[in-house]
């Protein structure tokens, strides 16, 4: 018996960008993006093994067929971005994945992904969520070094190493569409949390790897390309890059902040959870939120568990590498 077509949520955008909804965790919470140009298609990130039906049926509804996708471009390994990757790539006969230095072995042989990510979500959550991971043949894998290049159609699309949210994170860059796909490092911004000002953002300072100073390096660095859309993951195109930079940057800062405030503490990690709260409560007002504080925890609650492991990795490792 065959399984049911999966039926896609498509989110249409400028120069043949598409935003695919990966349904993970619930609708409008990430997005793999699909490029299309004369014909060819990338994914940038993936989501986990039960978006790829959607993803494939994506390209029929768009009139594309899987061997029209030339490439996989996977900004970093988390799974919610890279779960799927191994399965999606035995539905593409003719596609690359493209990865950072330090993300392609953990494609090769997810072993260690699969158990540092056990840590984080704990066994049960981990195989509810995330499945079987499967590998990449070595032989369909590429390392991207910084500045790489790759073509696409018409187009031409560099990719940049990122570190901050994570230590092998890259980004795309489409400079000729003013628009770059940046993963996790331009943060997170749910259209739940939209405001009359526009975009609401805040970083994603997730285990194990968040560096605060390597992060706002790899903001200003995307903003010299002084593009016009970024298209994150958690959820597609926002505009208005300057404010949300600036946005973005400053709550880095702050939480960094606030992680070295509580550093000591014997409840460190409820103290940060409720500093960090507090902080994006007191931004969503000043932006003209129409949520009351119930509904702003509720759509950040999941981000306030994981950042807070993040912001205390960060400080066992600054503290271990000063002792």
């Amino acid at each position: 018996m065959t399984e049911p077509r999966a039926t896609p949520t498509i989110h249409r955008h400028p120069h043949g960008i598409f935003a695919v909804d990966a349904e993970y965790l619930y609708p409008g919470h990430a997005a793999a993006h699909l490029i299309v140009d004369s014909g060819r298609a990338a994914f940038v990130d993936v989501g986990t093994n039960d978006s790829v039906p959607y993803l494939i049926a994506a390209l029929g509804e768009l009139g594309l067929t899987p061997a029209a996708v030339d490439y996989v471009l996977l900004t970093h390994v988390h799974l919610d971005h890279a779960g799927g990757a191994g399965r999606l790539m035995r539905a593409l006969p003719g596609a690359r994945a493209v990865l950072h230095p330090r993300g392609a072995p953990h494609m090769l042989d997810p072993g260690k992904l699969i158990a540092g990510s056990k840590q984080v979500y704990g066994a049960e959550r981990f195989e509810r969520l995330y499945g079987e991971l499967l590998p990449i043949p070595a032989e369909r894998l590429e390392v991207a070094a910084d500045g790489a290049r790759v073509r696409l159609g018409g187009r031409t699309l560099e990719l940049i190493h990122t570190p901050g949210h994570a230590m092998h994170h890259l980004c795309v860059v489409d400079a000729a569409h003013a628009s770059i796909f940046t993963g996790d490092t331009f943060g997170i911004s749910y259209r739940a949390l939209d405001t009359p000002r526009g975009n609401f953002i805040t970083p994603s300072t997730v285990p194990t790897q968040f560096d605060p100073v390597q992060h706002l390096a790899s903001i200003d660095r995307l903003l010299g390309y002084r593009p016009e859309s970024m298209y994150l993951m958690h959820f597609s195109r926002v505009t208005g890059v300057p404010r949300l930079a600036e946005l973005l940057k400053a709550q880095i800062a702050e939480l960094a902040a606030i992680a070295r405030r509580h550093a000591a503490a014997p409840g460190r990690a409820a103290a940060i959870r409720a500093d960090m709260l507090a902080l994006w409560l007191a931004l969503a007002r000043r932006e003209g939120s129409p949520l009351d504080d119930a509904a702003l925890e509720s759509a950040l609650a999941g981000d306030l568990e994981l950042n807070t492991q993040g912001l205390i990795a960060w400080l066992d490792r600054d503290t271990e590498r000063k002792s």
